[in-house]
């Protein structure tokens, strides 16, 4: 029973698909930032740095790494980050791949850092089964493309773009625009 209330209390805790947004790739890993740990473990972020910067010998370079300028600025265009003298972060934000996440545990002692870190492994573990299906479907269909003739070329080709990640649409500005040129 308690085991049972422990699993939904995570889940209502920290819901996937909100984990999921928060993973990014970067220099060819998939990483979160540390503000948005520290908004799922309930602390604010210079907590988590400082609790980090205290136990740094846990933290090798591929568990975590800080971003330099242009990866700022490119995740400053991606997502809702504070810019840099506007009252938000005064330094590079700090990423951590899976096993820094997993480190964190150990230095982030409280139950609710715990229980979100059981969330994100599971999370991390879940991406990585979408992939592996995913290669799988992909090998699977160029088996069909050589067994079946050219008929059923435009079907193939069909099923690859729907396989394709969705690009995404340019955002239009917000606000008013009127029609005076300025």
């Amino acid at each position: 029973m308690l085991g049972c209330m422990r699993k939904k209390t995570v889940l209502s805790l920290v819901p996937v698909e909100r984990i999921e947004r928060y993973i990014f790739l970067i220099r060819g890993q998939k990483v979160m930032l540390d503000s948005d740990l520290a908004e799922l473990y309930g602390v604010s972020t210079g907590a988590l740095n400082q609790a980090v910067v205290r136990n740094l010998s846990r933290f090798p370079r591929d568990f975590m790494f800080q971003l330099n300028e242009k990866e700022t600025v490119s995740l400053i265009s991606q997502i809702v980050i504070s810019k840099k003298g506007r009252g938000g972060r005064r330094h590079y934000p700090y990423v951590f791949t899976e096993q820094g996440i997993a480190m964190l545990s150990s230095v982030l002692r409280s139950e609710r850092a715990v229980q979100v870190n059981i969330a994100i492994m599971r999370t991390f573990v879940h991406l990585r089964e979408l992939l592996v299906s995913h290669k799988d479907l992909a090998r699977k269909l160029e088996e069909m493309e050589k067994k079946y003739d050219k008929r059923f070329q435009i079907v193939f080709e069909a099923i690859r773009k729907l396989m394709e990640a969705p690009v995404a649409e340019p955002s239009r500005p917000i606000g008013f625009i009127s029609g005076k040129p300025k």
